[in-house]
């Protein structure tokens, strides 16, 4: 892909006025696919992502964001303000030829700047409008208009609470777990809306929740309460009524092992000796409070401290038993599975020069996705975008950028 690709006819507008979240990461995983994403920055000040987090050094002594650096790929990055009457103008028109429109903010944050659904669709019935914003655009005046980010999402939509230990505090997904997840709602609702627009020309406004991104990965923890009064609680790293599941400590090194499978389990028994016909271990295994729940607990966790985690994890493997070593950057960085399938690529930033990161995933055998061009500075494709979108001469973008218009 080209900037040559960039055309009137069909892209993606992905705005942001007044508020940063990793949300966005929505947009980046469209443009790895082919999509034209355009996001639209705030002129003199940019999205707040670029500098936020760990940073690399850029080619002209400044920082950037190692985030803004693997998740700004391919997208086309123009400067816009909104506020003021000749940037709302510029924007609607953007629209007229847009597939997609994703903003995330506080809701209602658009009707006060005078953007509003039904004029959207009215200039292009055809348009998928997705908001994505922390409590909704509906409902009690008091949540719409709250600040949100991950943290807070993870906290209110109840994934939060659940994780960590029983004796240690509620524990934070990493990293910004809430809004990769909302991302991904908010890529795949809104491809499904194109997928309804091309079929019934008409287009239509998607109103996601982060917290209900979040909430809606809680399997049945509702449903336990609703049902059953239940409660769901911290558990740690292992099952509910299981074992073994989760992850355990070698010699050298965490562990995660799931052997508690009708097929799993007698082999895990084979592997360790123990009789798999004996009727105790499999009673065990489905009664973990149990004193032979226990005490099978208290066997395997020695059976696996007294070996290195590469020991465990090739003798497990060989077994047919699933696990997996506990794996850091560098650790990942050198796995031969992950290098052979290509995971890590390196590509050109147009700030951060060659840097290396994680390449595209899922893989497409007849479309593969593809970098064709890393992260670009502040307003880097104005004039390309507002040139060919809009037909606008240089000298009409000259006044427009000294009236902070872009």
């Amino acid at each position: 892909m080209t900037d040559k690709r960039l055309t009137p006819e069909r892209f993606g507008l992905l705005a942001n006025p007044d508020s940063t979240t990793g949300v966005l990461i929505a947009a980046p995983f469209a443009a790895e696919m082919g999509a034209e994403v355009i996001l639209i920055e705030r002129p003199g000040t940019g999205d707040d992502w670029r500098v936020l987090g760990l940073r690399v050094a850029t080619k002209d002594g400044g920082q950037i964001s190692t985030n803004w650096v693997q998740e700004r790929r391919n997208i086309f990055c123009v400067t816009l303000d909104l506020t003021k009457p000749q940037g709302c103008e510029m924007f609607l028109k953007l629209i007229e030829s847009a597939d997609i429109w994703l903003e995330n903010s506080k809701g209602g944050t658009y009707p006060k700047l005078g953007i509003h659904d039904d004029e959207l669709l009215r200039r292009n019935p055809r348009l998928v409008i997705t908001h994505v914003s922390g409590y909704g655009q509906t409902g009690l005046p008091g949540y719409i208009r709250r600040a949100s980010y991950d943290p807070v999402c993870q906290a209110f939509g109840g994934s939060m609470y659940q994780t960590g230990f029983p004796e240690s505090p509620p524990t934070l997904a990493q990293p910004f777990n809430a809004d990769y997840v909302t991302a991904l709602f908010a890529l795949w609702s809104s491809l499904a809306g194109v997928l309804s627009a091309r079929e019934t020309r008409r287009g239509q406004v998607i109103d996601l929740a982060q917290y209900e991104a979040v909430h809606r990965l809680l399997g049945g923890t509702m449903v336990e309460y609703f049902e059953q009064n239940v409660i769901r609680e911290r558990h740690g790293n292992s099952g509910l009524a299981i074992q073994p599941l989760g992850s355990y400590e070698a010699s050298d090194g965490w562990i995660v092992i799931v052997a508690a499978s009708p097929a799993g389990l007698p082999r895990l028994l084979k592997v360790m000796g123990l009789d798999a016909d004996d009727p105790k271990w499999p009673f065990a295994s489905r009664n973990v409070d149990s004193m032979e729940g226990i005490e099978f607990d208290a066997i395997f966790r020695a059976w696996v401290n007294e070996r290195t985690v590469a020991e465990v994890n090739r003798i497990l493997n060989e077994a047919q038993i699933a696990c997996a070593p506990v794996m850091n950057s560098k650790e990942m960085a050198h796995d031969p599975q992950y290098q052979t399938r290509e995971m890590h690529i390196e590509w050109e930033d147009a700030q951060a020069g060659r840097v290396k990161g994680i390449g595209i995933v899922p893989k497409f055998s007849g479309t593969p996705g593809k970098i064709w061009r890393g992260a670009v500075g502040l307003g880097h494709d104005n004039e390309l975008v507002y040139s060919r979108l809009l037909g606008l001469t240089p000298a009409q973008l000259a006044n427009l950028k000294s009236s902070n218009v872009i």
